[in-house]
């Protein structure tokens, strides 16, 4: 028998932390779990569905934000999007039936109940992130693998926080361990109170989106000026651009070389490898369970490879702040051969080949054909800039 009990099941008259005899208020007022399926007619609709689903489109369109800010073109993201989808939930759900095999192996049938809940977050990350790589460099190979990681790494975050609260706080058997706590919650599925694990993973998420946001602004604001622009006459820098049309003009700011890529990845997956191993042990885990096991291996792993990741980094980071290029070295931008156009960063070669160049003003030296931000004042792609 499943363990899963029917959409919408509750149970009354059931202690919450022990198998004695119930208590009397919860006898004589029953509590229900969230709903986790409703019907629109002869069609019954589930909760966690419609919670990934709007998960995912908000995913895809803060993606195609993140990159047109970053100077890209982002018309692709699109087709990328729906194979990282089916690549996410094809991983997810394989690794959780692995992880579970002694349950699916005398239940079949339920291995496609993925409705009812069961999706592995590093089983997602281990199918969607090659296949995301690959389409990225087929469909945008101007856009290096490295910084469309450090793209990516705050959209992530943003998708599981909204994605806990839209998705396990929805579904069958979504709580942790049970408690007696005031905030404890019911779930279907579950016997008792339970704890509300999707709503603290959703607060360690966004909360780990912060500080990724915050690791995007420092690294903004220590960024050398490009020599170009620090050779210029100071009133040439920052001075109005015209804008098309007979509008006002506006004042740019000062070019900044873009920092090594892998930093923001990097904190990513230390913070987010850490929040798992410890939700899983202490909030979610059987002890012996192969999946707990499975899923805390897998978060000290990914704190421990974004850790070497991020001691890689040191170097090209110092020789980037004395300005003297990124990975590379020769003569790059930070490692990108590119300047920071937007509040979001522009990107290129992530080699160190060419020069910087300025914004709405001189060409990045050897990449006229570099892509411009969307409202830069910058040529278009494939138009030298003319300063």
């Amino acid at each position: 028998m499943s363990p899963y009990r029917g959409p919408g099941a509750y149970w009354e008259s059931v202690d919450c932390v022990s198998d004695l005899a119930p208590v009397d208020y919860e006898t004589h007022f029953p509590m229900r779990p969230i709903p986790v399926a409703f019907h629109i007619w002869f069609l019954e609709v589930h909760t966690y569905g419609i919670g990934l689903a709007l998960t995912f489109w908000f995913g895809l369109r803060y993606t195609e934000r993140r990159v047109r800010n970053a100077g890209y073109p982002w018309q692709w993201v699109t087709g990328m999007f729906l194979w990282v989808i089916v690549a996410a939930i094809v991983g997810a759900r394989a690794l959780h039936v692995v992880s579970n095999l002694s349950f699916y192996s005398h239940h079949p049938a339920q291995v496609f109940a993925i409705w009812q809940g069961g999706l592995s977050s590093f089983g997602g990350l281990l199918f969607a992130v090659p296949v995301a790589i690959v389409s990225s460099r087929r469909r945008c190979p101007q856009l290096p693998s490295m910084r469309f990681a450090d793209l990516m790494a705050p959209v992530l975050m943003a998708c599981w926080g909204i994605g806990r609260l839209l998705g396990p706080q929805l579904m069958v058997a979504g709580g942790g361990h049970p408690t007696n706590q005031w905030f404890g919650m019911y779930y279907a599925g579950q016997v008792g109170k339970r704890l509300p694990v999707p709503i603290f993973q959703s607060i360690e998420d966004f909360t780990i989106f912060g500080i990724l946001l915050l690791v995007e602004r420092w690294l903004r604001s220590i960024a050398p000026v490009p020599a170009a622009v620090a050779a210029a006459p100071v009133e040439a820098v920052g001075e109005p651009v015209e804008a098309a049309g007979g509008a006002a003009p506006a004042t740019t700011p000062p070019a900044r070389v873009l920092p090594p890529a892998g930093i923001v990845i990097g904190v990513g997956m230390v913070l987010w490898g850490i929040e798992r191993f410890f939700d899983e042990h202490l909030w979610l885990g059987e002890d012996g369970h192969l999946g707990s096991l499975l899923v805390q291996g897998a978060g000290i792993l990914l704190a421990v490879a974004g850790t070497l990741l991020l001691i890689s980094r040191i170097g090209p980071l110092r020789r980037w702040r004395r300005g003297e290029g990124g990975e590379g070295g020769a003569g790059g931008a930070g490692g990108d051969g590119r300047t920071d156009l937007t509040s979001d960063t522009a990107h290129a070669d992530e080699d160190g080949n060419g020069a910087p160049g300025v914004r709405g003003g001189a060409a990045s030296a050897g990449d006229p054909d570099a892509p411009a931000p969307v409202g830069s004042g910058v040529a278009t792609q494939g138009t030298p800039d003319e300063g």
